[in-house]
C-alpha cells in the first residue's frame, strides 16, 4: 500500500466530491458540473473561479435551469437577497456559453459576423 508522506494512506484521505443542487430544476448533481452563481451589486455574476465572497447559488449551465430559476424567483431566496437582482450579465453568459459547441468550436451563426480583412 502506497504511503502518504503526511501520514495515513492514500485511500483514507480521499474525500467525496461535493454534490450541490441547482435553483432551476432542484437536481442534485457534482459541484464541478454546476456555475456558482453571486450577487454583486444587484447583480447576478457567474464565479468562474468559485472565489468570490457571499452565498452562492448553483445552477446547471443550460438555458432551462436559467428559466426556471427565474420563474421561480429563486435566486433572491438562494442568496438571501433583498431587493431586485439584475440578471443580464447572466445571461448574457448564457448566450456566449451557446454560442460555443460542446467541442469549444464556434458556432455558424458567430463566426459569421466576423468581418474578414483583406490583406493586399
Amino acid at each position: 500500500m502506497v504511503q502518504d508522506p503526511r501520514g495515513g494512506t492514500t485511500h483514507q484521505n480521499h474525500r467525496p466530491a461535493p454534490v450541490r443542487t441547482c435553483v432551476g430544476c432542484r437536481e442534485r448533481a457534482l459541484a464541478g458540473e454546476l456555475l456558482r452563481v453571486v450577487a454583486v451589486d444587484g447583480q447576478l455574476v457567474v464565479d468562474e473561479r468559485r472565489r468570490l465572497p457571499g452565498r452562492g447559488a448553483w445552477l446547471h449551465p443550460r438555458p432551462g435551469c436559467l428559466d426556471k430559476a427565474e420563474r421561480r424567483r429563486a435566486f433572491p431566496r438562494a442568496l438571501r437577497f433583498t431587493g431586485i437582482l439584475d440578471g443580464q450579465v447572466l445571461r448574457d453568459h448564457f448566450e456566449r456559453f451557446a454560442a460555443v459547441g460542446g467541442d469549444g468550436r464556434v458556432s455558424p451563426v458567430q463566426s459569421e459576423s466576423r468581418k474578414q480583412v483583406d490583406p493586399s
